[in-house]
C-alpha cells in the first residue's frame, strides 16, 4: 500500500507528522478515510476517533473539531483539541456531556439549540467509543 504525509496539529503543538497508509477522519458531514492519491478536499471536523495507520499498526486519536485539508501534500489536520485515546480523562468528557445537556434543557428552540444538540451528540459519539470499541 502506497504511503502519503500527514501532520496532526493542535494549538498546543504538533502532534503527528510523518508518512502513513491511511487516516479515517470524522468529517463533520460523515467519517472519511484518506488514501495515497486522495482528490484534493477540505472538511470540518466534528468530535471524533481519528485513526491513523502506519507500519501495521493503528493509533487511535480523540479530536474534538478543526479541519482537515487533503492536497498532493499529503492531509493536514488542524484540530481544536487532539489526545491520544489512552491519555483522555472519561471523567472529564461525562461532565462536559452533562454540561452541554444543562445548557441544552435551558435553550429556546432555534438554530442555537440545534447545533448545541449537534454537539452533544458528537460528544456521546466520543463516549461511546471511549467505553466501547474504541479501547479494543
Amino acid at each position: 500500500m502506497a504511503n502519503f504525509h500527514f501532520e496532526l496539529v493542535s494549538p498546543e503543538k504538533l502532534l503527528f507528522s510523518g508518512e502513513v497508509e491511511q487516516v479515517d477522519v470524522p468529517g463533520s458531514e460523515g467519517d472519511f478515510g484518506v488514501l495515497a492519491g486522495h482528490a484534493p478536499l477540505v472538511a470540518i471536523i466534528r468530535p471524533g476517533i481519528l485513526i491513523v495507520r502506519a507500519d501495521g499498526k493503528e493509533q487511535k486519536i480523540v479530536v474534538l473539531g478543526g479541519f482537515a485539508e487533503v492536497s498532493a501534500k499529503g492531509l493536514t489536520v488542524l484540530a481544536d483539541v487532539a489526545t491520544a485515546i489512552e491519555d483522555i480523562d472519561q471523567a472529564a468528557i461525562a461532565a462536559h456531556i452533562k454540561q452541554i445537556e444543562d445548557k441544552v434543557a435551558q435553550m429556546e428552540q432555534g438554530s442555537a439549540l440545534d447545533k448545541e444538540i449537534w454537539r452533544l451528540d458528537h460528544f456521546k459519539s466520543v463516549q461511546q467509543h471511549l467505553t466501547g470499541t474504541a479501547l479494543h
